[in-house]
């Protein structure tokens, strides 16, 4: 039993009113019933209550606990009207000393758990001791405004007990509520008015220490009685907002401190002393495990993971779990029968009973976690309903992790090869995480080659027929105007002061301009500027004294300039601004086109801009991660790149016609049908063929579009054809079907030329079939969509 006087002197910080412990109200609620002639409980209470007279000194408060221990049994009777006997065996509960966390009376777990021998609470509460000083200031100042002056207040501050069992060892954590309904509030002397505006602020009033002991005077009021707790266990919530919040933490599962923390919060969960956590992620082909050995040193899921390949695990119970979508339990791995190398590692170890549940994010599986433990039959499927809470707290804590790493491996991508098609990003990201496993550094690692054999080559060039003569036009032209002007200055300043220097000078201007009207060489049009900047512009500002006629003449030259250039650019704007718009016009055309064709298969794809438009696309097994291909695909390819070709060619000669200086394209497609290897190089950063033959190869590409048909000085691109260049003959009959297939679409019409090539510098044996391009019957469908269509006919 209690010492109740030693209870009744302890110190009650925060408490505002005097204190008596007394059974007096309980003893007044059987009094009341047993009023009460027709029930049965009216007639427990009499009972009750008889025995109660023949003890009057019960109704004296209670300073000696050896009053409660002689008459233990009428106690237990008592005590009836607040623990139902039928749940005293099984309940937490506990008669208390008001506002006191001491106790008198308690049910026999609760005694067992969470008292200690003097009855005070076991273990340790979840607030500080001043917060515990302000709640029991603010609960007693509520009770006498409820239970004296009628005002219902809401104070519900969740007060959490937390005691180690006594049989594991192991964390569990009770919800303590407070029951009044046995307190009475005496008045002393006249009720002491309330403030008018306190019923409106009472709640924010409560926590006002000065403000609550002006209205209600500590010697005023008497609390007589005892409280009731009981304690609701809540170790799976509180051990589940736990896990919550340690797994926010971004280093919740890649910290060994932490990692150990949340084995021992899923030991509370479970209530298994010997548990032991795994976590697996998946990333590609391979595994990351993490567990009680991994050597957390790196704060990076990689680099501190046990690395493992998918592979390793095809037919364990791991691979069952995630094919399944569902936890296994396994029982004893002792007894279980066709275990693999894995399983036979994990018993071992010393574990016997083993779960292993997926980690899902997005309907995807992402990793798994495992729990282990030495005694067999330690998980049963009582234990799933809880498991399946923090699953998605560890899936949600491995995906970040995972998505950390996945930022540095992309870091360390970008500053190493700049820009990288997301076709093949797999392989670079696998080439700096197999040079971060070698090294634990992907900055510092020297990576690997990165090449891709046996890829089939696609390459096409839509190009502005005679760009170069017209440029070279273009440039003549604002020269010979600049020139002009230039002239007219020196003549209106030789007419106003005839200087023989200026005769010179308008000598040396007109040279130039015959120099000019002869052809533009290399080099003249920035010397051409530089001599008039130099010998021309640098006099204007002494030639405007001249007179009015040569400031007129200045004003003239500077008007005509291009004021960011420093030099006439009329024609040359309006040929590059015509070329800007075909080139914008046929690169925005094959972006459009390439996002469609992606979905015939994955392929790498690159372009460049010039005057036309080149593309080059590779193709084949080794460029996509699982190495799955058909020549399907392929063939899809080429008739999309056919059709593609076509599409460009009908709208550069619709555009044509909006043109400031009509511009006419022309458009090659180069076959090869044997395939390749490309190889990045590091530092120039980009793809290159790979071995001597494929070098032939990249030749033709650069010299092809100036090939002229054999014993002719034509060209083999045309405007308005489409020229297909080839260097076998089986290349020649698949494209033929290709063409012949275009024609029934209406992509090209007419007969199909077969034409021999000359010779290129280093190159020959060429040949090419031209069609020509139905320019106003090309179909306005997606081209990929029919290339599709196009293989399946």
């Amino acid at each position: 039993m209690a010492d109740l006087q030693k209870a009744l002197t302890e110190d009650l910080s925060g408490v505002p009113f005097r204190i008596v412990l007394s059974l007096r109200p309980l003893i007044d609620f059987w009094t009341r019933l047993a009023e009460r002639q027709d029930s049965a409980k009216g007639a427990v209470a009499r009972v009750i209550a008889a025995e109660v007279a023949k003890v009057p000194e019960l109704l004296e408060p209670l300073t000696d606990c050896s009053l409660t221990e002689r008459h233990e049994d009428l106690l237990d009777l008592l005590m009836a009207a607040a623990f139902p006997p039928a749940l005293s065996q099984h309940g937490y509960g506990a008669a208390m000393v008001p506002m006191q966390l001491h106790g008198f009376y308690a049910t026999p777990p609760m005694e067992r758990l969470l008292m200690t021998e003097d009855w005070h609470l076991k273990g340790r509460l979840n607030l500080e001791g001043p917060m515990i000083a302000a709640m029991r200031r603010a609960y007693a100042y509520g009770m006498v405004l409820e239970k004296v002056y009628g005002l219902e207040l809401e104070l519900n501050v969740p007060l959490i007990l937390t005691v180690p069992d006594p049989d594991t060892g192991l964390d569990r954590h009770f919800r303590l509520l407070f029951d009044w309904t046995f307190v009475d509030v005496e008045v002393q002397g006249e009720k002491p008015a309330l403030p008018a505006d306190m019923r409106h602020r009472v709640q924010i009033s409560l926590l006002d220490a000065a403000e609550m002991a002006d209205a209600l005077p500590s010697d005023r009021f008497v609390l007589r009685g005892f409280t009731i707790l009981k304690a609701l266990e809540v170790t799976e919530q509180e051990v589940l907002s736990a896990l919550k919040r340690d797994l926010i933490d971004r280093e919740s599962i890649v910290s060994k401190e932490r990692f150990t923390g949340l084995e021992g919060r899923l030991r509370t969960l479970f209530r298994r002393p010997q548990l032991q956590l795994g976590l697996g992620a998946i990333d590609g082909d391979r595994v990351l495990v993490l567990n009680d050995f991994s050597a957390h040193e790196h704060s990076c899921i990689f680099a501190d993971s046990a690395h493992h390949t998918v592979a390793e695990f095809a037919g364990t119970i791991y691979a069952r779990a995630v094919q399944k979508g569902e936890p296994i339990v396994i029982d004893d791995l002792a007894t279980m029968p066709n275990r693999t190398p894995v399983e036979d590692a994990i018993l071992a170890s010393g574990v016997r009973t083993l779960v292993v549940a997926p980690l899902h994010y997005q309907d995807r599986v992402i990793g798994t976690l495992e729990l282990g433990s030495p005694q067999p039959g330690d998980f049963d499927s009582s234990h799933l309903p809880a498991l399946h809470e923090v699953l998605p707290l560890f899936a949600m804590a491995v995906r970040r992790s995972m998505e950390e790493f996945n930022a540095r491996i992309q870091t360390a991508i970008k500053e190493r090869f700049t820009a990288i098609h997301p076709v093949v990003e797999w392989r670079f990201r696998k080439a700096v995480m197999d040079g971060l496993e070698r090294t634990g550094d992907s900055a510092a690692a020297e990576l690997e080659p990165i090449v891709f054999e046996n890829v089939y080559p696609l390459y096409a060039l839509s190009d502005i027929r005679g760009s170069s003569v017209q440029r070279e036009r273009a440039i003549q032209t604002d020269l010979l105007t600049q020139l002009a002007l230039a002239r007219e200055v020196v003549d209106v300043a030789y007419k106003a002061r005839r200087l023989p220097a200026l005769d010179q000078l308008r000598y040396r201007v007109e040279r130039h301009a015959e120099q000019i009207r002869k052809g533009v060489a290399a080099g003249d049009e920035t010397g051409i500027v530089a001599f008039l900047r130099a010998e021309v512009e640098s006099l204007f500002e002494h030639l405007g004294t001249f007179g009015e006629a040569v400031r007129g003449a200045i004003e003239a030259y500077r008007g005509a300039l291009d004021p960011r250039l420093g030099a006439v650019y009329g024609q040359r704007r309006v040929f590059e601004d015509s070329v800007t718009r075909v080139a914008d016009m046929i690169s925005s055309y094959l972006d459009l086109e390439e996002q469609a064709a992606q979905d015939i298969f994955p392929h790498y794809f690159e372009k460049q801009k010039t005057d036309g438009v080149d593309h080059q696309i590779y193709v084949g097994a080794s460029l996509v991660e699982d190495g799955r291909f058909d020549p399907l695909y392929l063939k899809s390819l080429r008739i999309w790149q056919l059709m593609v070709a076509c599409g460009i060619a009908a709208r550069a000669d619709r555009l044509t016609a909006e043109l400031p200086v009509p511009l006419h394209t022309t458009h090659l497609v180069l076959v090869q049908h044997a395939p390749m290897s490309i190889r990045f190089r590091f530092d120039e950063k980009r793809f290159d063929v790979d071995g001597a033959y494929d070098i032939r190869y990249e030749i033709v590409k650069k010299r092809i579009d100036k090939a002229l048909v054999k014993g002719s000085p034509e060209r083999v691109t045309q405007p308005g054809k489409l020229a297909i260049v080839y260097g076998q003959p089986g290349e020649a009959a698949e494209y033929r079907g290709y063409l012949e297939y275009l024609r029934h679409l209406g992509y090209v019409s007419g007969e199909v030329e077969d034409l021999e090539l000359e010779e290129l510098q280093g190159v020959h044996g060429l040949r090419a079939l031209r069609a020509t391009v139905a320019l106003r019957d090309v179909p306005a469908e997606p081209f990929a969509a029919q290339a599709v269509r196009a293989v399946a006919h």
